[in-house]
């Protein structure tokens, strides 16, 4: 049979569990660095085209277009170009985490009040103190909702990327373990990643609860 019994999954998730955690350090870096390259990248590209229109008609069609390829058709070609390093699993994630995080911060930045920036502009504000002290702020509930995607997507790219290639990483222990046959191994990964993402997840809400507390205090 194929499906094993929840106890045969906690028996392989318990038996393999230094092995899974040994797997789970490097595809969790290389999901903290695709990330956080992907989050730089995207909150620059919001605000270029925030800040000029010209960039914004350009640049978003093709922000939209791109993700109409899926990261599995990426993947082998980033294994060609950078070899089986770390180096393509983290541009698969960037890739998969600057989309939420450009547009959902970029949705944010053009949400504020327009009479607010007016009030800033006739108060002599420059364009640098109207971002961090109108916009940005008002974009924290997009970037936090983007963030959370991203960090999801983070995972899942890394997983992704190890399955057609490498030396480590959850992915990798999932195909050995589907060559072998170990489908309670195999349960027991998924259920590991899924945990791992659950837990970066809760660990963004936290952050965003500590940066915003004003929600918390509307929600009372």
């Amino acid at each position: 049979y194929m499906l094993p019994s929840p106890i045969e999954v906690v028996e392989a998730f318990i038996s393999d569990f230094p092995l899974l955690m040994s797997h789970a350090r490097v595809t969790i870096l290389e999901a903290i660095l695709g990330l956080t390259l992907g989050v730089l990248l995207g909150f620059g590209c919001a605000a270029l085209m925030d800040t000029f229109p010209v960039v914004k008609q350009g640049l978003y069609p093709i922000l939209v277009l791109t993700q109409t390829i899926p990261p599995v058709a990426i993947a082998p070609l980033l294994i060609l170009w950078f070899s089986y390093g770390i180096a393509p699993k983290v541009i698969l994630v960037v890739l998969v985490a600057f989309f939420p995080m450009a547009v959902g911060l970029l949705e944010g930045f053009q949400s504020v009040d327009a009479d607010m920036i007016k009030l800033m502009k006739s108060m002599n504000a420059s364009r640098w103190q109207i971002f961090w002290n109108v916009k940005f702020p008002a974009a924290l509930g997009e970037f936090f909702s983007g963030l959370k995607i991203a960090v999801a997507y983070s995972i899942v790219g890394a997983v992704i990327a190890e399955w057609l290639g490498g030396f480590s990483g959850l992915g990798v222990y999932m195909t050995r373990v589907k060559k072998s046959l170990s489908y309670d191994k195999m349960f027991a990964v998924i259920f590991f990643v899924s945990a791992i993402s659950l837990i970066l997840m809760a660990i963004v809400k936290y952050i965003q609860y500590k940066s915003m507390p004003w929600e918390h205090t509307r929600e009372e």
